[in-house]
């Protein structure tokens, strides 16, 4: 009997390649329906994200290839794991994506890779993929390029040149924590000097300034605190200007069963709890006025799973509170617990005009006003 094995078509490979291009989770988050991924046709997903003007856009992601020679031992698609390989060429991407595109459901690109040989040749394709919808299709919108660790200056450069934004995976929090998940990358040289080029490159005045450069911690492979990312978070924004940090929760089951996070006796929404935590404390850093070294842990170094961040500071501070709604500063009320942005320009503009503020249910909501309310004078 003779069996006739045929290669897989662009259509399945499409498949295959955006089912595990969730794993990268660097756009992936949302706090509502309309922020969350979607499949769209032949499975592919569909990421709603913002864009760096502020816009709304929905972007087709996938990865070109999950060959990987590299060994991050949380990654499904690691080297000697048994999955099922394939590759998309540059130009079965370019013409899917195209197809979405004239057809008005998609608007722009998220392209990922695992490392096929080298960082640099996957690079090379990421790249040819950008060069041609920039320079033969003319395509002028949203695309997103992974950068591949250990990548060259000159790769990462024309990356950013042909890009709308780049991001590179920094992981975990240093080089120690680092050497548990990788024994083929080096953190220093593949990961920290790449996102302090892309950061001298995009800066204030510099050639390519205003591409958005965007990382990811992987969170609980291995055993670093809340305390040690939230520290590299800080410093990730106030020395290097990144536009964003995404958090992934480690799934146990998906890497080396001697990773760290394979041993944790956390349950399984713990975990989620905890990546949560460190999305709000991450929000209070970009938004609130926040230093890293105010945000609060526990005796472990952990951010608390009973609380949220911004309350454990205020149930710290009592010396602070409350602070009146009618003269506190802009600053002041951000700290308060359940205001937020929207309700702080809501106080602002009542008080501008002069008017009477309304009553704190019906101006924070009912579990909002419930929370700020020991916190504030009406």
């Amino acid at each position: 009997m003779v069996t006739i094995k045929t290669a897989p078509d662009t259509r399945q490979k499409l498949s295959l390649l955006s089912a595990d291009s969730q794993y990268d989770l660097a756009c992936a988050c949302g706090t509502n329906e309309s922020d969350r991924r979607r499949r769209g046709e032949d499975g592919k997903w569909l990421y709603p994200v913002t864009l760096p003007n502020g816009g709304r856009c929905v972007l087709f992601k996938t990865l070109m290839s999950n060959v990987c020679s590299s060994d991050c031992r949380y990654c499904p698609l690691r080297a000697g794991a048994e999955v099922k390989r394939c590759s998309l060429t540059p130009e079965e991407t370019v013409s899917t994506f195209m197809a979405y595109l004239k057809r008005r459901q998609v608007f722009g690109l998220f392209l990922s890779s695992g490392v096929v040989g080298d960082a640099d040749s996957t690079m090379d394709r990421l790249i040819t993929v950008a060069r041609l919808l920039r320079v033969r299709e003319k395509f002028r919108g949203y695309i997103h390029l992974k950068i591949i660790p250990g990548a060259s200056d000159a790769a990462i450069e024309e990356a950013v040149s042909l890009s709308s934004a780049v991001s590179l995976n920094i992981e975990t929090a240093g080089e120690e924590h680092f050497k548990t998940l990788s024994s083929v990358k080096d953190y220093k040289a593949s990961i920290i000097r790449p996102l302090q080029l892309i950061s001298r490159i995009t800066g204030r005045g510099a050639r390519y300034a205003g591409v958005k450069c965007t990382t990811q911690f992987v969170v609980g492979a291995s055993d670093e605190k809340d305390s040690e990312i939230v520290r590299y978070t800080g410093g990730l924004y106030g020395r290097l200007h990144l536009a964003r940090v995404y958090f992934s929760a480690y799934q146990r089951g998906l890497g080396d069963s001697g990773l760290p996070g394979e041993c944790s006796s956390a349950a399984p929404r713990d975990v989620l709890t905890r990546e949560h935590r460190l999305y709000q404390a991450d929000w209070l850093l970009r938004k609130y006025g926040f230093r890293a070294d105010e945000i609060p842990f526990d005796g472990d170094g952990n951010l608390s799973l009973d609380v949220d961040p911004k309350e454990h500071w205020a149930r710290l501070h009592p010396d602070r509170f409350p602070v009146s709604l009618r003269k506190a500063s802009r600053a002041e009320l951000l700290r308060v617990p359940g205001i937020g942005e929207t309700s702080v320009c809501r106080i602002m503009e009542v008080r501008t005009a002069g008017g009477a503020l309304p009553p704190l249910d019906r101006l924070l909501g009912r579990a909002r006003a419930e929370k700020a309310r020991p916190y504030v004078v009406v």
